[in-house]
C-alpha cells in the first residue's frame, strides 16, 4: 500500500450558495454541447450534409459512422476516466484537471465550424475529441457533489445542477435557432450556417463555465509533492483497491451495471432523436430544433420535481418510476404515425430524461466516500461512457442490417430500459450508503 497523498477533506469552509451556483453553472455551461452537438444540429448536419453521399450506396451508412465516431469517443473515455478520477482525488487536482478538460472541449467545439460536405474524417475527429474533453469533464464536475452538500440534499443539488443545464441547452439552441431562421432567410444552405451553430455552443461554454472555474473550490490537499508517474501509479493503485474490494461496496457496482443498461437507451435517444424525427417523422430542421427546446422544458422540470422528490422517496423508488416512464414512451414513439403522438412521446421522455439523470447521479454521490469521490465518479463515467458505446452502435448496426428501418431500431432501445429496471430491483439503496460511511481506506 502506498502512502497517503490526498487527504480526506481540507478544513476549507463547507461550501455557499455562491459555491454550490457555480457547481450548477458548469451543468448549464457544457450542455448546449450535447444539446446542439450531440443530439440536434450537428448530428444530423453530418448525417444528411456530410456524409451524406455514403447514403447513395446504402441507406444508413452515415448514421452507421456517427454511432461509430460516438464509440470511439466514449470507448476513450472509457479507458481513461476511472484512472483520470482516482489520479485526481490522489493529487487533489480535480479543478485543475476540469479547467483543462473545459477548454479542450470548447477548443475542438470551435474547430468543427470548419467541417463542410464531404470532410466526414475531420468531422469524426473534432466530434470524438470534443466528446472526450465533455465526458472527462462531465466526470469531474459531478465528483464535487457529495464535497458540497449533505446526503439529505444531495439528489436536490443534483436535481437543481440537470435543471440549470436544461434551462443552458434550451438558451444555446434557442441562439442557434435564431441564427438558422436569419440564415435560411437569407438563402444560405446547411453547409453555410450550421457550422456557425459550434462557435455559439463554443463561445456559450466558455462564457457560461467561468463561474465554475473561477468559485469552486477543491476541498482534497496533497500532503507530498510526486511526480505525474507516482501519481499515475498511486490512482492505478486505488482503482486496483476498489475493484479487488468491490464486494464491500456491492451495491455501487450492482447499480453502476444498472445505469449502464438503462442509460445504453437513454444515449441511443440523446445521439439519435434528431435524426429519427428527421428520417421516420420527416421534420424538418426547424421543427426538430424546436422539438428539442420543448424537451428540455420537460426535462428541466423532471430534474427539478425529481431532485426534491427523491431526497423524500428515495433514488432508486425515483428510478424506477422514471424508467416506467421510459419504457411507455418508447412504445408510443414505435407505434406513432401523427407528429401529435411523436410529440407526446417526447415529452415524456423529457420528464424521464431530466429525472433519471439526475436520481442516477444522485445516488452514485450516496455510494461514493467523499475522500474517494473522483474515483467513484470515474466509475460513473465508465459506466456512462459504456452505456454510450453500447446503445448507439446497437441502434446504428440495427440501422445498417434492416436497410434504415428507424422504427425496427427503436425496439432496441425498448429493451436496454426493461432490461435496466429489472437490475435496480436488486440494488439495496440503504445498504450501499451504509458501505460508503464504512470505507476509511486512505492509499
Amino acid at each position: 500500500m502506498i502512502k497517503p497523498a490526498a487527504k480526506q477533506i481540507s478544513n476549507i469552509s463547507p461550501a455557499s450558495q455562491r459555491e454550490r451556483f457555480a457547481w450548477c453553472m458548469y451543468d448549464f455551461a457544457n450542455s448546449g454541447f450535447t444539446t446542439v452537438v450531440l443530439t440536434a444540429v450537428f448530428n444530423a448536419y453530418f448525417v444528411g450534409v456530410v456524409a451524406a453521399d455514403l447514403n447513395t450506396d446504402q441507406n444508413g451508412h452515415a448514421t452507421l459512422l456517427w454511432a461509430i465516431a460516438m464509440a470511439i469517443a466514449n470507448g476513450l473515455v472509457l479507458l481513461c476516466a476511472p484512472i483520470l478520477g482516482a489520479i485526481a482525488d490522489h493529487s487533489a487536482t480535480k479543478k485543475r484537471f476540469l479547467i483543462i478538460t473545459t477548454l479542450g472541449c470548447v477548443l475542438f467545439t470551435s474547430l468543427l465550424s470548419l467541417v463542410g460536405p464531404g470532410d466526414i474524417a475531420l468531422g469524426m475527429t473534432l466530434v470524438i475529441l470534443a466528446t472526450i474533453m465533455f465526458a472527462a469533464g462531465e466526470n469531474l464536475i459531478a465528483a464535487f457533489l457529495p464535497e458540497i452538500t449533505t446526503p439529505d440534499r444531495i439528489g436536490r443539488l443534483s436535481g437543481y445542477g440537470w435543471g440549470i443545464g436544461y434551462i443552458g441547452g434550451l438558451l444555446t439552441l434557442g441562439l442557434c435557432i435564431v441564427y438558422i431562421d436569419w440564415a435560411q432567410a437569407q438563402g444560405l444552405k446547411p453547409q453555410d450556417f450550421v457550422p456557425t451553430t459550434n462557435l455559439i455552443v463554443a463561445v456559450i461554454f466558455a462564457l457560461a463555465a467561468l463561474p465554475t472555474l473561477l468559485w469552486l473550490k477543491e476541498r482534497a490537499v496533497s500532503s507530498e509533492p510526486l511526480s505525474l508517474k507516482k501519481h499515475i501509479k498511486a490512482g492505478a493503485n486505488r482503482l486496483k483497491h476498489t475493484l479487488k474490494h468491490a464486494r464491500q461496496h456491492q451495491d455501487l457496482f450492482r447499480f453502476l451495471l444498472t445505469l449502464t443498461i438503462y442509460h445504453a437507451g437513454i444515449n441511443t435517444v440523446i445521439v439519435l432523436a434528431a435524426i429519427y424525427a428527421q428520417e421516420v417523422m420527416q421534420f424538418t430542421t426547424k421543427d426538430t430544433l424546436m422539438l428539442i427546446m420543448v424537451v428540455n422544458i420537460t426535462a428541466a422540470i423532471g430534474a427539478l420535481a425529481f431532485g426534491h422528490i427523491q431526497d423524500h422517496i428515495g433514488s432508486k423508488v425515483s428510478l424506477i418510476f422514471t424508467l416506467l416512464i421510459w419504457i411507455i414512451a418508447i412504445g408510443i414513439i414505435y407505434s406513432a404515425t401523427e407528429t401529435d403522438t411523436f410529440w407526446l412521446a417526447a415529452n415524456l421522455i423529457g420528464f424521464a430524461l431530466g429525472a433519471s439523470q439526475s436520481a442516477g447521479r444522485a445516488m452514485v454521490g450516496q455510494f461514493a466516500p467523499p475522500q474517494r469521490s473522483g474515483e467513484f465518479f470515474g466509475l460513473w463515467g465508465l459506466a456512462i461512457r459504456l452505456a454510450a458505446i453500447i446503445g448507439p452502435l446497437t441502434y446504428g448496426a440495427t440501422i445498417y442490417l434492416m436497410q434504415g428501418n428507424h422504427r425496427l431500431a427503436i425496439l432496441s432501445t425498448l429493451l436496454f430500459f426493461i432490461l435496466g429496471l429489472i437490475l435496480l430491483l436488486t440494488v439495496n439503496e440503504q445498504r450501499g450508503k451504509q458501505a460508503a460511511l464504512q470505507d476509511h481506506w486512505n492509499g
